[in-house]
């Protein structure tokens, strides 16, 4: 077993540092350096990478830092939610959110024409530039072919974006598919239901891309996840994994609690119950806001694989 030593500050001490001796303070700082080292070890044995998040990951500033992952070639399949879709579309076109506070007068923000997530604030005109912009993007595809899986329809948006902080920018060129089981789940399902009313030969297929989901790795190629948050980004990325014979690398961050019994807040042990996650895996349960957390695990991870040429 290791020891507990006393974390101190010294001049010039940098994020991969503090988080190796956050790894002998004890409680869930131990969890967050195990979880980066999951993450090396996910890398350096060229697991299959799947990464999942929530949409409010995307509404803070977490989305450019993601972009650069995939960039990085730290993610090799991407599920997330209809909400994250839209809002990194609402940010490559220029739109942006604001920071606001958790006690809000929110009949007053409301007036105002602003919606809050958590103490971020995005603004109605976003929602009506988005619509202006979807309109037009689908109408291209519309003339390209009528019939799109999920993936391939995300992948032709991302295209057409310019904006390096982009995620489906990003993923879009360095061939990363994105899923999105819960497409309609938002002001893009509306916008797609809307678009079918006057197309209506116009097809998303999400059951087609179940199975590119699960064409993404085999049973034989080693493959990890990084699931942050929880609800039906996490579960179609570890449910993939299942089917092809559960993952030996895991790392989920959430602040949801076990005792719940939902699957936000389900750890990588109970993952192990269902053959999700391999009995023999590398897995780390992280507690706690991704906000503040992901960023110290990925970038300790980082620092590492690039002194090893690896990014």
């Amino acid at each position: 077993m290791e020891r507990i030593d006393d974390l101190k500050w010294k001049k010039g001490m940098d994020v991969s540092e503090l988080v190796e001796k956050l790894g002998r303070v004890g409680f869930q700082s131990v969890e967050l350096a195990r979880a980066s080292d999951v993450i090396i070890k996910m890398k350096r044995e060229k697991a299959r990478i799947y990464f999942s998040f929530t949409s409010n990951m995307v509404t803070s500033g977490l989305r450019g830092f993601f972009a650069q992952m995939i960039k990085l070639k730290m993610a090799d399949v991407v599920v997330t939610t209809a909400g994250g879709i839209e809002e990194d579309i609402m940010k490559a076109m220029g739109d942006k959110f604001l920071i606001g506070r958790f006690r809000s007068n929110d009949i007053e923000l409301h007036e105002k024409g602003m919606n809050r997530v958590g103490n971020l604030l995005i603004p109605n005109d976003a929602y009506v530039r988005f619509e202006g912009a979807i309109s037009g993007m689908l109408s291209k595809l519309y003339r390209k072919k009528k019939r799109y899986a999920v993936s391939e329809l995300l992948k032709e948006l991302g295209l057409m974006l310019k904006d390096e902080n982009s995620i489906l920018y990003q993923a879009a060129r360095n061939n990363v598919p994105i899923f999105c089981p819960a497409i309609t789940d938002g002001a893009l399902g509306f916008h797609l239901f809307m678009f079918q009313q006057e197309h209506p030969d116009f097809i998303v297929d999400v059951v087609k891309d179940f199975q590119n989901l699960l064409a993404c790795s085999s049973h034989d190629e080693k493959k990890g996840i990084i699931a942050l948050g929880g609800g039906v980004s996490k579960h179609h990325a570890i449910l993939g994994l299942l089917i092809n014979g559960g993952a030996d690398y895991a790392v989920y961050m959430t602040t949801a609690r076990e005792v719940s019994g939902s699957m936000s807040a389900a750890t990588t042990d109970e993952a192990k119950s269902w053959g999700k996650i391999k009995d023999s895996s590398d897995a780390a349960t992280v507690n706690g806001d991704v906000s503040i957390l992901f960023p110290l695990a990925m970038i300790r991870a980082l620092d590492a694989l690039s002194r090893e040429g690896m990014v």
